[in-house]
């Protein structure tokens, strides 16, 4: 959901934020005051004073929203129930600087759904991102990681980042392209 920015926001709360496009992070002190300017996959673009800061689902309920809850899933899923949980999961990670999913923009490079050795689910990922020196890539790489770690049954997430092949925008759907006004 896109917020304009016309909604102010107060932390009811310190809160731990992600300064972007640095990727520094660092904690909002309750009080400080801005306006949401994105608001997808249940994480939180907040400007303050001149400056761009991340907020996770999870710290939500900081600025006044409802924090991020795992996603619906039986003990009894199939593995392609599962499979399809990750994929609606992984498009909810957003770049906190461009409103496009991490599927629709083509990072994700591999998805697999694997068992350890004692049985416990675990999914890998390979992902890549749209410039190899982007100070948030170990911030969406996280998202990537928590955002999977949600889905009940699944005991962990690995996510690797690679840069081969080199992403470029022909890897985005026509959805990311026309969004992004490519098309």
């Amino acid at each position: 959901m896109y917020y304009p920015q016309s909604e102010r926001i107060v932390f009811s709360r310190e809160c731990p934020a992600i300064l972007i496009p640095s990727g520094d992070e660092v904690t909002l002190p309750e009080g400080s005051s801005g306006f949401i300017t994105q608001a997808l996959g249940g994480s939180f673009t907040i400007f303050i004073e001149g400056n761009l800061f991340r907020i996770a689902g999870v710290d939500a309920d900081a600025i006044g929203k409802e924090p991020l809850r795992p996603p619906d899933v039986g003990a009894d899923a199939t593995e392609a129930e599962i499979e399809t949980v990750v994929w609606d999961q992984l498009r909810t990670c957003f770049d906190p600087e461009i409103p496009i999913n991490v599927v629709d923009l083509g990072l994700i490079y591999e998805c697999e759904l694997t068992n350890d050795a004692e049985g416990k689910r675990v999914i890998r990922i390979a992902m890549t991102l749209t410039a190899p020196g982007c100070g948030m890539g170990p911030i969406l790489m996280e998202d990537v990681k928590e955002k999977l770690e949600l889905i009940p049954t699944v005991d962990r997430a690995e996510v690797e980042l690679v840069f081969d092949p080199p992403w470029n925008r022909s890897m985005m759907s026509e959805e990311a392209l026309l969004e992004a006004g490519l098309l």
